[in-house]
């Protein structure tokens, strides 16, 4: 049944392609074909565009019943766990005929209600799930070949790189040397347990500017849970530090253009270089880590040494070496994707050869998780076509507000959806200033820990940490709280320091 509806469907699409009218070149409608400078009412600027092209208002619902599908991601999961328990609630019979068992009419249902409440779940899948109901809305206004048309040149090149440049991060050479430096920096306080927890916590985020923010919340993630969350912290410390580490992580991120998927997205369209992301961002993020790391220490001193004498004495870890050599071609790969991040083609060559060396030296190697930088990707790709028919609305707004009132609007506009969301908003704004895109940046990376869904590393730090919080899990509240300080410090540091 289903292979006949697919063959219809297909032969459908197949014969609405070819006859199909050709695409409308100005969709979406450019900013100046509105012609409406000389309105000065927002709401009658916005209405007067939605009269000239109706999609602007449907396109625009659709985007943001996206945004509201985050804040339920949540919910999904409990309700598709609701039903992966029901599985041993349905009676299982045997099969009249000796062969497999008869596990009743319901257990298709449950198990297909599951596997689609968790897809719907999945806070990286949700953009692109809403992708399905705007291609109607092109479709039916405009015909399939506008649509196919319009998402046939959309520029997915940052989605490439940050897919390819996430994957090679997360291979065991990087991770292993990203773990060496950080306990080299926390032999220098004789590893305590206060040591280890502030290297993990400034120098881990810092190195997210070079391995990506993703790799680095999973090492920190990692290296927290076996060196400070198993000594059974409090409650207060625990969230604290799970909100400094969503906090840093999120800003320390912006020492290059390649680190970070919100700084990734616009740094091309900008012009953010590195010498630019350090000499701007660079410094203002070191001091807002360092004072926000040293504060929760200070306040937490006494604990500190609690634990430190319940730690359990050094253990020797067995783990074999990994050669220099390999680690150097990592090195190299990584390198080689930074330098031709604009050149999807080179890229997938340098992950493909990477592939191949990868297989070559099995034995010092681990497999790579292709799942978490192919779903960060399909966001951002999602992101980007969802973005291009937003333009209409963002430019005006965006553009009315002045310094402090869009820090303040892109932190808390942050919390409520992924930071890479709110900077490519912003980078559709025609004539933004450059003061105006720089605070833009600076707000969207230090709201980045206020919530789950604030920062596209932070679902991945949850899901290694949330055994550590008990049955109830991580409480989205209490996460806010204990980021809001970082969060206020690292705003200060970006906006008050010059």
């Amino acid at each position: 049944m289903l292979l006949l509806l697919g063959l219809v469907l297909s032969f459908f699409l197949t014969t609405l392609s070819a006859t199909a009218a050709g695409p409308r070149e100005d969709f979406p409608l450019p900013i100046d074909s509105y012609h409406d400078d000389q309105i000065s009412p927002l709401f009658e600027k916005l209405v007067g565009r939605i009269q000239r092209e109706p999609l602007n208002l449907v396109a625009t619902i659709i985007f943001f019943a996206a945004i509201i599908h985050t804040f339920l991601a949540a919910k999904f999961h409990k309700i598709a766990h609701r039903y992966q328990q029901s599985y041993g609630a349905v009676e299982i019979l045997p099969h009249p005929s000796g062969g497999l068992p008869d596990y009743g009419k319901g257990h298709d249902k449950l198990i297909f209600r599951a596997q689609l409440l968790y897809f719907m779940g999945e806070i990286e899948a949700v953009f692109g799930i809403w992708l399905i109901p705007l291609f109607i809305a092109i479709i039916a206004l405009h015909g399939w070949s506008t649509m196919v048309d319009y998402v046939g040149n959309v520029n997915v090149a940052d989605a490439i790189f940050v897919v390819v440049i996430m994957a090679m991060a997360s291979s065991l050479p990087i991770i292993r040397f990203t773990e060496t430096a950080i306990a080299k920096v926390s032999a220098a306080g004789n590893g305590t347990p206060a040591s280890w927890w502030l290297a993990i916590l400034t120098l881990g985020p810092l190195l997210g500017s070079f391995i990506t923010g993703p790799a680095a919340m999973t090492i920190c993630a990692l290296l927290l849970r076996r060196r400070f969350y198993s000594l059974k912290p409090s409650a207060a410390l625990k969230y604290a530090t799970l909100g400094l580490l969503f906090v840093n992580i999120s800003v320390g991120g912006v020492l290059t253009p390649f680190g970070s998927p919100p700084v990734v997205i616009v740094a091309r369209v900008w012009n953010w270089d590195l010498l630019y992301m350090l000499a701007h961002f660079g410094l203002k993020a070191v001091i807002g880590i360092i004072l926000s790391s040293l504060l929760y220490l200070a306040m937490f001193r006494k604990e500190f040494a609690r634990l430190a004498a319940n730690a359990p004495d050094e253990e020797q870890e067995g783990r074999r070496p990994i050669p220099w050599q390999i680690t150097g071609v990592h090195m190299l790969f990584l390198c080689w994707t930074v330098a031709n991040a604009h050149y999807p083609v080179l890229v997938i060559l340098g992950f493909l050869f990477f592939l191949a060396f990868l297989s070559a030296t099995r034995p010092n190697q681990h497999a790579i998780a292709l799942r978490p930088p192919l779903l960060v990707g399909f966001f951002l790709a999602a992101l980007i076509i969802h973005g291009g028919c937003q333009q209409w609305w963002i430019a005006p707004v965006l553009g009315s507000l002045s310094k402090w009132p869009l820090m303040i609007g892109a932190t808390v506009l942050t919390a409520f959806n992924d930071n890479a969301a709110v900077t490519y908003l912003a980078s559709l704004v025609p004539g933004f200033s450059d003061e105006l895109k720089y605070v833009v940046m600076a707000g969207a990376v230090t709201g980045g820990g206020l919530t789950v869904i604030a920062n596209s590393p932070n679902p991945a730090g949850q899901s290694i940490l949330a055994s550590r919080f008990g049955e109830a899990g991580i409480s989205p509240l209490y996460l806010f709280l204990g980021a809001l300080v970082p969060t206020l410090i690292n705003g200060a540091a970006f906006m008050l320091i010059r």
